[in-house]
This record gives structure tokens, sequence and C-alpha cells, in this order.
């Protein structure tokens, strides 16, 4: 649904106090999209998996101790950054409720998961088993 006229000059006229107040901010906030960012982390952590795959293994081929272990570096570098940006780069969110949200998983009285979230795989199995149990 569009903005309308109103809408969108309200709009306008937040911004420019925006970029009034704090340039700074302003121009960070309009220059980049998280998610490219994240992406180009992601990508830089899969290119430097690789190559420290090959570092390690050549380090193996070519018996040099040094090699290996900077292509290992390398490697954990690599893993280490694609972890912490996944996320970010895939939009994926987390399937953990806040605190307070709801039941604890290890209530008895646990729902069914016909409310749009499913439960966890084990707490479905621990309500088979406990079905299963009780007849």
């Amino acid at each position: 649904m569009p903005l309308s006229e109103h809408e969108q000059r309200l709009l306008e006229q937040i911004e420019r106090a925006l970029v009034d107040d704090d340039p700074k901010f302003a121009s960070t906030v309009r220059t980049g999209d998280r998610r490219q960012k994240a992406r180009r982390k992601l990508q830089l952590g899969i290119l430097l998996v690789v190559v420290g795959l090959a570092g390690l293994i050549g380090g193996v081929a070519v018996p040099s101790v040094p090699l290996g272990v900077v292509g290992f570096l390398l490697m954990f570098g690599g893993v280490a950054l694609g972890v912490l940006n996944y996320k970010a780069a895939t939009g994926a969110i987390e399937a953990a409720p806040a605190p307070g949200a709801g039941p604890r998983p290890d209530s008895r009285s646990s729902t069914k998961a016909g409310k749009g979230r499913r439960q966890p795989l084990k707490d479905r199995l621990e309500e088979r088993f406990r079905r299963r149990y009780d007849q």
C-alpha cells in the first residue's frame, strides 16, 4: 500500500531533521544494506575456508608444519566469520521464544503445535514417549 502525499511529506521532514541533527548517523543508515555487507563477509569466510583447506592439504602433501598451521588458522577464521554473519546474511530468525513468552519446554502441560509455532523435536519425542508409557 503506497504512502499518501501527507505521509510522504512527513517522512521527508523527519529525514531532513535527522540529517540536520546527526549527519554521520544519517549517512551510515542511508549508505548500506546490512544484509549485503553480511553476505560479503559470509562469502569471504567461505573463500577463507577453501584457501585454508588448500593450505592444510598442501602442508600435508609437502611436509611443512607451518603451511599446515597457516591453512588451519585460515580455515578457522573463515568458519568463524561465516558463523558470525550467517543470520544477518540470510535473514534467518531465531526459533527460541523470548523469556516468559510461553510455557517452559519441560512443563508437562505443553500445548500442541497448532498455534503457528512448532515444538522442538526433542519435546515432541518426549511427549510421545510419555503417552506410550501412560497407556
